[in-house]
């Protein structure tokens, strides 16, 4: 800011004082409404201009008469000149407002402006003796009355909640967070460009389904009054879009909410936004393919690099992905191979010597997940797809040819956590049967996520789906990874919270 005297330090005010300065605004309000001036009677202001285009292109602008609009943001006011920093979407500018360039009667109003307020200000482009870009006001409008103080930064945004709760205040007065929301329409933008230029073409499902499939999650239960029906959220975009390929369409993909009826955490929220993808005549190689180029190209695109630096460690998305078999990375992190466990008492006798805790209806291939769950995760820090997937947490994917008890899956994790899922599809109507009956087993034994048998389904994939390759990636982790958000709260603008009392 163009002046001599020493920013003060903020100063956390008081419930008393807050409340008397809200009772101030709203009297200032009236007080124009009774003048005939209010400002939500303004229907439109035309802007030419945001802060970003004057402060990067100077030289174009230097002298010349522009009209921006923001929110004011900082405010010194000096007897006949003042200063202020309004803020817009592109950032902070600061404008030159002095007495005898708008009036007097302008401006005894606009000392009354508060933080906050909502301004129009039509000026000249200018540098001031301190080399900072601002705008000299011909004239400014009163946009948007501000009746809530803005929380400052040192005192009122320490409150996590409060900010996920008060999205719009966050974005606000935090720069950094409007930045990460700025990336990720970006990223996502990326994200269709890659599969648009790959010949894959965009589509919609419904949201509300008879039977929530293509996942093993607790749906959200709803009711229909015309239907007079339960139906559910979707917990997965796979089953609607497999119907596609069936149908012709070859190369399809969507992106969109999905609801999953379970807790919340800093990798959760019970909705969320995921993207699937399904090419036919390809397999999960192709799969493997399609994941590193997206996750490459959208870090080029958006950060102009492939290296991010995410929980400590740097990550390089353009070198090639690394390539493990689940059986591999338990043999590599916990010395079991389980290649030379034959049955399943075999399996439980291990669990137990490890403290791997398991359940009944758990079979061999579900205690070699719960053993890379517990001693491989959280060692994965490069991205490595973990490829061969037991046929019992698989119900979905193709069997491998020369070890039928394991599938053509893939997940990609990095830095402990999962990204991304993807099959060869199965497209055996009569193995797909049997799985869903064996998934249907182990709903009634208990387990609320195993898939329901989904009739329609079946009958797509009797009239035949060619070889199929299949991948969902969590667009809010791709996300928190490429802009090094902690939490998923942090890549998603209004975050599912508990209802304050």
């Amino acid at each position: 800011m163009s002046n001599n005297k020493p920013q003060q330090e903020p100063v956390e005010l008081t419930a008393q004082e807050l409340t008397e300065q809200v009772k101030i605004r709203r009297e200032k309000l009236f007080n124009l409404q009774a003048e005939g001036k209010d400002p939500f009677q303004i229907v439109k202001f035309d802007v030419t201009n945001h802060g970003a285009d004057l402060t990067e292109n100077f030289d174009e602008y230097e002298g010349k008469e522009v009209t921006i609009a923001g929110r004011i943001m900082s405010k010194r006011l000096m007897g006949k000149a003042s200063f202020i920093h309004i803020q817009d979407k592109s950032g902070k500018i600061q404008s030159y407002v002095r007495k005898d360039q708008i009036g007097d009667e302008p401006y005894a109003e606009f000392k009354k402006y508060d933080i906050g307020d909502i301004v129009g200000i039509t000026g000249e482009v200018f540098k001031t003796q301190k080399g900072e870009i601002s705008v000299k006001a011909h004239s400014m409008t009163l946009l948007s009355k501000s009746l809530q103080i803005l929380p400052e930064k040192y005192h009122g945004l320490k409150d996590q909640e409060l900010r996920y709760r008060q999205r719009y205040t966050d974005l606000i007065v935090n720069p950094e967070v409007l930045d990460t929301f700025l990336k990720r329409s970006a990223i996502i933008k990326e994200v269709r460009n890659y599969l648009d230029n790959m010949g894959f073409i965009e589509v919609e499902t419904p949201v509300l389904q008879t039977i929530p499939g293509g996942a093993a999650a607790r749906p959200f239960i709803t009711h229909h009054n015309a239907l007079n029906i339960d139906m559910y959220l979707r917990i997965a975009l796979e089953l609607p879009l497999k119907r596609l390929i069936v149908g012709g369409l070859e190369r399809v993909y969507e992106i969109g909410r999905v609801f999953r009826n379970e807790g919340i955490d800093i990798r959760h929220n019970p909705e969320f936004t995921l993207m699937e993808v399904y090419q036919a005549y390809t397999d999960y190689y192709g799969m493997m393919d399609l994941a590193e180029g997206i996750f490459r190209s959208a870090a080029q695109n958006v950060l102009g690099k492939t290296v991010v630096n995410y929980g400590g460690y740097e990550i390089d998305l353009g070198k090639p992905f690394e390539r493990l078999t689940m059986i591999d990375a338990v043999k590599q992190y916990a010395n079991i191979d389980f290649d030379e466990v034959k049955t399943l008492e075999e399996a439980r006798a291990l669990a137990k010597e490890h403290g791997i805790q398991f359940e009944e209806r758990h079979g061999k291939g579900d205690i070699l997940n719960l053993f890379f769950e517990e001693y491989v995760e959280k060692n994965i820090i490069q991205p490595t797809f973990i490829m061969d997937y037991p046929v019992e947490i698989s119900p979905l994917t193709k069997r491998k040819p020369d070890k039928p008890d394991y599938t053509e899956r893939f997940e990609l994790f990095i830095v402990g956590r999962e990204y991304a899922n993807a099959y060869s599809e199965l497209n055996d109507p009569i193995d797909q049967r049997k799985r869903f009956e064996h998934q249907e087993a182990m709903r009634a034994a208990g387990d609320e996520e195993a898939n329901m048998i989904d009739e329609d389904f079946m009958t797509a994939l009797e009239y035949g789906m060619p070889p199929t390759g299949g991948m969902g990636i969590g667009i809010d982790r791709l996300v928190m990874l490429i802009t090094e958000s902690v939490s998923i709260r942090d890549v998603i603008l209004f975050p599912t919270m508990k209802p304050l009392e």
